[in-house]
């Protein structure tokens, strides 16, 4: 199997020099995964959520400061562009380059919170919502809320001083800015909170701090451009550098921390952060005002920037009309005119009672205002996650829905708010005069900040110089007419860089490019960004994309996926594997270059398709619910052959024996164990497998044993539930070293009988398969057949779907839920049947010591995260589960083939477990042999917990009442 990283390329000088300086900088286990050239990984690294691409030379994976400083004098040296790369959520073109391009790895993501929770000091590799989330206890949060903000990082959040939807221009990266610790051009850091540091920068870099002190005071100098500079940041802005901080500040090291905030990497490197937070009241409410037209809508939205409203998020009716049909919308704004809109409004309090107060305020603001359908308030936290979780998909529900081969493209304007409904109509003038029928407006109305979203095609030239003349228009209505900003919150990018000396003038823009040069004067960081001379820079390195699979046609390639992919930094992340497939197809159509083709080709077998864990969780962070692992099984059901797809059917044919020739191998390998030691089974295991069972856990299972028979119905009053216990749990017991030696099955059913229900398996139940094996190596039609023929056999168990069946293994319950959508069956996950139904007939004696608990990707995906969790805290005084582990990556029988994936995907686990911690649980047996193996307990579901823990109720005390099934 091929491990190994693919070759690099060979480059050219300078750039040869450069990768072998690096080499002794960037140490790395397996040569190609910290220092990559090879051409599917440049490919897939030079790709953005923007509709532009460069293809990087060299990617460098950087875990430290110190390789940051080395980086960039061993750059400088040969005068060879940088450019620094956070999530790669960056809409404007400013994550992507041709020439270096430095990657955050695993090493930045420290988190310091300060005394009372009033500061909190991130590095830039932290994920915005971790922040959130490690801060939520204490009450506060951080400022800027991007929509993004579950995959965005803080570096990129900093260095394009990225806002949102609640945070205006009070509470953003720049507003809230304590202190920063930084890497200039040179390599040279200084930390601003240090004195001491500050005092050695004063001595080596007086010259640029002068220079700095210098232009703040000549700025605030002249007040009619002092005067521009307040006026311009009155409302949000991100065009251009933060002129603001001239006259803001005049510290020259204020000044200089200042500029490095929505800097996009053109001036230096924002290694670690401290911002202040803010409060994170815990009681909202929002409502989903409708109004008959815009400039009624705007009118409201003006009345409430006085009132107690922490966020107003204005919708056109285009943008109504793109979600009126998702889960959670009114139905009526079905039947609203052409001419609708909508503002959802959200306000929070630190009490319930100063919350009520809030919403009869905003109701006595908008009294006067005429709206339309229904105007309340709703405190529901799942409607308000609803409301906003589609106002945040109104951006890729656009791109979804998007012709294939055309792009979406995401503008970011602010307007002065009293015209805001003026400039609204006119760029829906501008929509109706280029031709962009689809575009729909949405945005952040309090501060003035529309977004418009449209999907253009640049695959002709006449299609380009369309594109060329609405910009040019755009670039007309926002400055010349209404004095606005062009960029808001996205960051200047490639995208407006040739339009920012039109909105600031001569003058200001002459700040800028001093700024530049006092930083950065070889202009070797981030190059082509904010500040560029073509004047036409914002149509070239234009993104193809293809159409490739229909399975991902629609991804707009944002990189939300990208935190939920067990192999996103060991291969590739749902977005690259997407690119990638999309490179495949275009070369394959236009033939032109077959060399790379095969090259990426070979590549991708390993970097897309071996190393997927097709766990799907992807799909629950993607705005339009792609599941990247479809295609990937998709692609190893065409590679696999006829052949393949024969055998498969035999095995689903056979499952019985096919299971009790897995029991034979297990017993086998517990006995070789027993008797010459694992190393020994594991170098005979490699050499009889031709290297294709590369890993043997030490936490292999043992084979269960179990005999499967339905409890009597005569004179039995007891609840009838079904249980189809997975093949998995039929087949796999305990391992060796685990101090608990019962079989699955035989847990389920003490907790079963416990708790007061008769059991009923299916017929052939030593047969039964959901499909899940031959699914995930792409025979799908035997996959459906197996779960087709189990479904049957449940329907009968199950009196036609009178009696519920509960599955003891996530994702066998998930797949065959899918399968059985219509069938009138209630299949229960055991997460499921053990919190609503076991838990409240039981008398529980919960466990002292802590327990980890593993949430499944099935688990997650079915929304019963929350269940699971519930179950072992009824069971344990304290339940860990890990924040940095997602998908275990074992995958079925990917931690046997694939190790590297499992070892990859928990590489975080072990520093996750606590003193006095002897046990994990979770609900999938496979996924708990490498959880047991990485963590240094034993892992089992946790339905042991649950029996180790629980006793019958008393029969006297009370009669248990009929669970509702």
């Amino acid at each position: 199997m091929p491990t190994a990283a693919p070759p690099q390329a060979t480059l050219a000088a300078p750039y040869d020099r450069v990768l072998a300086e690096l080499a002794t900088v960037l140490p790395a286990a397996r040569p190609g995964t910290r220092l990559i050239t090879d051409p599917l990984r440049t490919l897939a690294y030079g790709t953005d959520a923007s509709f532009y691409r460069l293809i990087p030379k060299i990617v460098a994976l950087v875990e430290t400061e110190e390789e940051v400083v080395r980086l960039l004098r061993i750059t400088r040296s040969h005068a060879v562009p940088v450019t620094f790369r956070a999530a790669g959520t960056s809409l404007s073109g400013q994550a992507v380059s041709d020439s270096v391009l430095v990657v955050l790895g695993d090493g930045w993501r420290g988190c310091a919170i300060g005394p009372a929770a009033t500061t909190v000091t991130l590095q830039p590799g932290v994920i915005g919502a971790e922040a959130n989330r490690r801060l939520a206890p204490l009450g506060r949060k951080i400022g800027p809320d991007p929509a993004s903000i579950a995959t965005a990082k803080i570096g990129g959040i900093a260095a394009n001083n990225a806002s949102g939807m609640c945070c205006g221009t009070a509470q953003n990266s720049y507003r809230t800015l304590e202190s920063m610790r930084l890497v200039l051009a040179d390599g040279t850091v200084l930390d601003t909170a240090d004195p001491a540091s500050c005092q050695d920068f004063q001595r080596s870099h007086g010259a640029l701090l002068d220079r700095l002190a210098g232009l703040g005071a000549r700025t605030r100098g002249d007040e009619a451009l002092a005067g521009r500079i307040r006026d311009k940041f009155r409302i949000k802005n991100t065009t251009g550098y933060s002129l603001n901080a001239l006259v803001d500040y005049q510290d020259p090291v204020d000044i200089l921390q200042h500029l490095m905030i929505g800097s996009e990497g053109t001036l230096g490197f924002i290694s670690s952060i401290t911002l202040r937070t803010v409060p994170e009241h815990p009681h909202k409410a929002s409502a989903l005002l409708f109004f008959p037209d815009i400039g009624e809508a705007c009118h409201a939205v003006a009345l409430l920037k006085a009132a107690p409203v922490d966020a107003a998020e204005l919708m056109d009716r285009a943008s109504l009309r793109s979600i009126q049909d998702k889960p959670g919308m009114p139905p009526q704004i079905r039947g609203f005119g052409p001419d609708a809109a909508a503002v959802l409004v959200e306000t929070r309090a630190e009490s319930a009672a100063a919350l009520d107060a809030n919403v009869m305020a905003i109701g006595a603001v908008l009294a006067d205002c005429v709206t339309i359908g229904d105007s309340r308030f709703t405190t529901d936290a799942k409607a308000c996650d609803g409301f906003w979780k589609i106002r945040k998909g109104l951006f890729p529900a656009v791109g979804a829905i998007r012709q294939t081969g055309t792009t979406v493209i995401i503008e970011d304007v602010a307007f002065p708010l009293p015209r805001l409904a003026e400039a609204t109509r006119d760029l829906q003038d501008l929509f109706v005069r280029h031709g962009y029928h689809e575009a729909i407006i949405f945005g952040h109305a309090l501060e003035g900040n529309l977004h418009f979203v449209f999907t253009q095609a640049f695959d002709t030239q006449a299609e380009i110089d369309r594109y060329r003349r609405f910009m040019d228009d755009v670039a007309v209505l926002v400055v010349e007419r209404y004095d606005g900003s062009l960029k808001a919150e996205h960051g200047t990018g490639r995208n407006m860089a040739p339009f920012v000396a039109m909105e600031w003038g001569p003058q200001a823009y002459g700040l800028m490019q001093e700024i530049k040069d006092i930083f950065d004067p070889d202009g070797l960081l981030n190059p082509g960004v904010i500040l560029n001379g073509d004047p036409e820079a914002h149509l070239k390195n234009l993104k193809p994309l293809p159409p490739a699979d229909p399975l991902v046609d629609t991804c707009i390639e944002c990189g939300f996926c990208e935190p939920t992919c067990p192999s996103h930094r060991l291969t590739l992340s749902p977005r690259q594997r997407i690119v990638g497939r999309r490179e495949i197809a275009r070369l394959e159509a236009s033939g032109d270059d077959p060399g790379r083709l095969a090259a990426i080709g070979a590549a991708y077998e390993y970097q897309g398709i071996d190393t997927c864990a097709a766990c799907g969780l992807c799909a629950t962070a993607c705005p339009v619910g792609i599941e990247t692992g479809l295609l990937i099984k998709s692609m190893r059901g065409e590679r696999r052959g006829a052949l393949a797809r024969k055998a498969g059917s035999l095995v689903a044919d056979h499952m019985e024996g096919t299971l009790g020739l897995t029991r034979s191998g297990l017993r086998l390998a517990d006995l070789a164990r027993r008797t010459v030691g694992h190393g020994v089974v594991q170098a005979a295991a490699r050499a009889l497998t031709g290297g294709h069972l590369p890993a043997l856990p030490h936490s292999l299972p043992t084979a269960a044993s179990f005999a499967l028979t339905s409890d009597p119905a005569a004179g039995d009053d007891r609840p009838t539930v079904v249980y189809a216990p997975s093949c998995v749990s039929r087949t796999m017991g305990p391992a060796a070293s685990d101090p608990q030696k019962r079989p699955l099955p035989e847990a389920v059913e003490s907790v079963m009988r416990k708790a007061g229900f008769r059991i009923v398996y299916p017929e052939a139940a030593d047969g039964q398969c959901c499909g899940m094996p031959l699914e995930s190596k792409g025979l799908i039609e035997a996959a459906d057949a197996k779960a087709d023929a189990m479904l049957a056999a449940l329907a009968k168990a199950s009196d036609g779907g009178r009696h519920p069946v509960v599955m003891d293994t996530s994702p066998c319950t998930l797949r065959l839920r899918k399968r059985a959508a219509d069938s009138g069956l209630r299949i229960l996950d055991v997460a499921e049947f053990l919190g609503e139904f076991a838990l409240p007939r039981l008398e529980i004696a919960k466990t002292a010591g802590p327990v980890m608990l593993h949430l499944t990707c099935s688990t997650r995906r079915m929304g019963l995260d929350g269940a699971l969790t519930a179950v072992a805290r009824a069971c344990a005084e304290t339940v860990v589960v890990p924040p940095d582990v997602g998908c275990c990556g074992f995958a079925g029988d990917k931690g046997f083939t694939t190790p590297e994936l499992n070892a990859h995907a928990l590489r975080h686990l072990p520093a996750s477990v606590p003193d006095g911690c002897a046990s994990g649980y979770s609900t999938s047996r496979t996924c708990e042999i490498g959880l047991s193996d990485t963590a240094g307990v034993p892992y089992r579901s946790i339905v042991y917990l649950v029996d180790a823990c629980a006793t019958a109720k008393v029969e006297q005390k009370a009669r248990v009442a009929e669970p509702a099934f």
